[in-house]
C-alpha cells in the first residue's frame, strides 16, 4: 500500500490547487495517529458492537434463562437498532426483541444479500443466514439445504467450525440429528475455553454455543461459554463480531504512518511488536488468533521493508515464503489456505509485498498482476471482497500494478486506466466517493478513490476529494466515516480507527504527488 515512483510523465501538482490547510490537516491526522501507538507498539481499535451477534446473544439468554440483567442492556441495545436503515439489522433487532411474527417482519431479500459476497461462499453463507434466522425466530421459508452447504473439503478452520455449527443447528430445527456425528461435536467442544472466545470470533462462539445448546450434558459448557462472550460486552451492551483486528490496524497504520512521514521512533515500535507477532511466516488480524491470511502478512511485511529491510529481512522473508506457498497456478492469491479460490483483494496486497523484492519475484508479481487484469470488470471494479467499498480492491489493485506498470498494452497499464476511469466516473457532486453507485460521500470510499487517482495527470479530481475528505476530520485530528469492514462476507462490522489509518495513507499518498513542501513536524 506504500507509494509507487511517480514516473517522469507525470508533473508534480502544485500545492495551491490544493486545500490551503491541507498539510495543518495531514499533521494533526499523523498526531493524532501517533499517539494512538501504545507503548508495546500497538495501535488498538476495538470492534464495535453488532446487531448479529447481540441478536444471537440475546436469544441464547432467552434459550437458557442466564444472565437477566446482560439481557437487559442487549435488549437495549438491539431496541435502538429496531428502526435501523440496515434492512438486515432491522429484521434482526425485530425478531430477536419479539412482538411481531415472522410473517410481519422486515421483509429480507436474501439473494440480493448474498450477493454481496463471492460466489464460492454463496451456499455456505446462505445456510448461516438461514440458521440464525431459525434461531430468532425470523426463518427463511427455504428447507433444510443442500448438504454441499455444510462440507468441509478445502476450508480453513474457522470456516469448518461454523459451517458445522451450522449443521447442527439446522439439525436439531429440522428433526434431523442424524446429520450431526460425534466428529462434528468433537470438533464443536474444542473450541470452547473459558475466558477465551475462539480465534477471538464471537459469531463463531455464539454459534457454537446454539450448536451444543439443545444437547444433553451441555449445560454447563454453555453457561460458561455465555459468561465468556458477555466479557466481551461493550458499554453499548452489544457484543462485537469479533474482539479486536489490532494486528491489522498496527501493520497498516505502520504504512500510512510512514506514507506520512512519521519518525523513525514510531515505525521502530511498530516493527518490534509486528516481529513477536509473526507466525511461522504470516501474520493473523488479531494476536488472539492463529490462523494467519494474506491481507494481515502483506501489511505486515510492508510495514517491516518501510520501516528497515535490512535489519527485518529474515522476518520479511519467511512472510515471502509463506506468500509464495499460497500462489495459485492462475497467479492469483487466496485469503487463507493454498488451493482456495484466488481473491482480487488478496491478490492485490500480496503483489503490493512482493513489489518489494526488486527481480527476485518478478516473475511471481507479473503472474499476480496477469491474474488481477483477468478479473477486473470493465468498468474497472472487482467482485465482492473484504470491504462493502469497491474503491477497496481498486485502488490496491492501481498500487500494485503501478510499482510494475510496463509497457502501454500491459496488463499493469490496463488495470491502471480502468481504475483511474471507474474513479473519475464515480466521483460524487460533493467532491467524495461512496461505497457504490448512488452512495453519499465517505472518507474511507473517498480515501481509497483518492490513492487511486494520484496517477492521474490532472489535479482537479483529486483536489475536490481532497477538500470534501478534510470535511470529515474531527477537531482531534480523527476521521468520521461510515464503516466498510465486512466479516463474514457480506455480513459488515465497524473498527473506527480504519477511517484515521486510510485518510492518512491517502494524504500521504498526495503529498508524494505534490510539489516540494515537508510536513510540518
Amino acid at each position: 500500500m506504500r507509494p509507487a515512483p511517480i514516473p517522469a510523465s507525470l508533473p508534480r501538482w502544485p500545492r495551491a490547487a490544493f486545500p490551503t490547510d491541507l498539510v495543518g490537516a495531514t499533521t494533526r491526522l499523523r498526531s493524532h495517529l501517533e499517539g494512538r501507538i501504545e507503548a508495546d507498539g500497538a495501535v488498538r481499535s476495538p470492534c464495535h458492537s453488532r446487531v448479529l451477534e447481540s441478536a444471537l446473544l440475546m436469544a441464547l439468554l432467552d434459550r437458557t434463562g442466564l444472565e437477566p440483567d446482560a439481557r437487559a442492556r442487549l435488549a437495549d441495545y438491539l431496541a435502538t437498532h429496531r428502526d435501523s436503515p440496515r434492512r438486515l439489522d432491522r429484521l434482526l433487532a425485530r425478531a430477536a426483541l419479539g412482538g411481531p411474527t415472522a410473517a410481519s417482519l422486515v421483509p429480507l431479500d436474501v439473494a440480493d444479500f448474498l450477493a454481496h459476497a463471492p460466489d464460492f461462499t454463496s451456499a455456505r453463507k446462505h445456510a448461516l443466514l438461514h440458521a440464525v434466522l431459525l434461531l430468532l425466530g425470523a426463518a427463511p421459508t427455504t428447507g433444510f439445504p443442500d448438504p454441499d452447504a455444510f462440507s468441509p473439503h478445502g476450508l480453513h478452520a474457522w470456516a469448518r467450525v461454523q459451517v458445522t455449527a451450522v449443521k447442527a443447528i439446522l439439525a436439531h430445527a429440522y428433526g434431523r440429528s442424524a446429520a450431526i456425528s460425534e466428529d462434528d461435536l468433537a470438533l464443536l467442544r474444542s473450541t470452547q475455553h473459558l475466558g477465551t472466545p475462539w480465534e477471538g470470533n464471537l459469531l463463531i462462539h455464539l454459534s457454537v454455543l446454539h450448536a451444543l445448546a439443545p444437547l444433553p450434558g451441555q449445560h454447563r459448557m454453555v453457561a460458561d461459554g455465555i459468561r465468556t462472550a458477555l466479557a466481551h460486552q461493550r458499554p453499548d451492551g452489544g457484543i462485537p463480531f469479533i474482539s479486536d483486528e489490532d494486528t491489522w490496524v498496527t501493520a497498516t497504520a505502520a504504512v500510512a504512518l510512514h506514507t506520512a512521514g512519521a519518525p523513525r521512533a514510531a515505525m521502530d515500535t511498530v516493527a518490534q511488536r509486528l516481529l513477536r507477532l509473526q507466525h511461522p511466516g504470516g501474520w493473523s488480524y488479531t494476536e488472539r488468533a492463529q490462523l494467519a491470511d494474506v491481507d494481515c502478512t502483506s501489511a505486515a511485511l510492508e510495514a517491516l521493508h518501510l520501516a528497515d529491510p535490512d535489519t527485518h529481512r529474515t522476518a520479511i522473508r519467511r512472510a515471502i515464503d509463506h506468500l509464495m506457498a499460497l500462489q495459485a497456478p492462475d497467479g492469483g492469491f487466496p485469503t487463507y489456505l493454498a488451493g482456495a479460490p484466488s481473491e482480487a483483494c488478496m491478490t492485490a496486497a500480496a503483489a503490493n509485498a512482493l513489489s518489494t523484492q526488486g527481480p527476485i519475484r518478478r516473475h511471481a508479481l507479473d503472474a499476480a498482476l496477469d491474474h488481477l487484469a483477468s478479473q477486473q470488470r470493465p468498468d474497472g471494479s472487482f467482485a465482492p471482497d473484504w470491504s462493502s467499498s469497491r474503491h477497496h480492491t481498486v485502488f490496491r489493485a492501481t498500487l500494485a500494478a503501478a510499482h510494475r506498470p510496463g509497457p502501454p498494452d500491459s496488463p499493469a497499464r490496463r488495470i491502471i486506466r480502468r481504475a483511474t476511469q471507474l474513479a473519475l466516473n464515480s466521483q460524487n457532486s460533493d467532491g467524495g466517493w461512496g461505497q457504490q453507485d448512488g452512495d453519499a460521500s465517505d472518507a474511507l470510499s473517498t480515501a481509497y478513490a483518492l490513492i487511486t487517482l494520484t496517477g492521474h495527470p490532472a489535479p482537479a479530481p483529486a483536489a475536490r476529494g481532497t477538500a470534501y475528505l478534510l470535511t470529515q476530520q474531527r477537531p482531534d485530528g480523527s476521521i468520521s466515516s461510515i464503516p466498510d469492514s465486512i466479516g463474514p462476507r457480506p455480513f459488515g462490522f465497524s473498527v473506527p480507527a480504519l477511517a484515521d489509518v486510510f485518510t492518512l495513507l491517502a494524504l500521504g499518498h498526495l503529498d508524494h504527488r505534490l510539489t516540494p513542501a515537508p510536513l510540518t513536524a
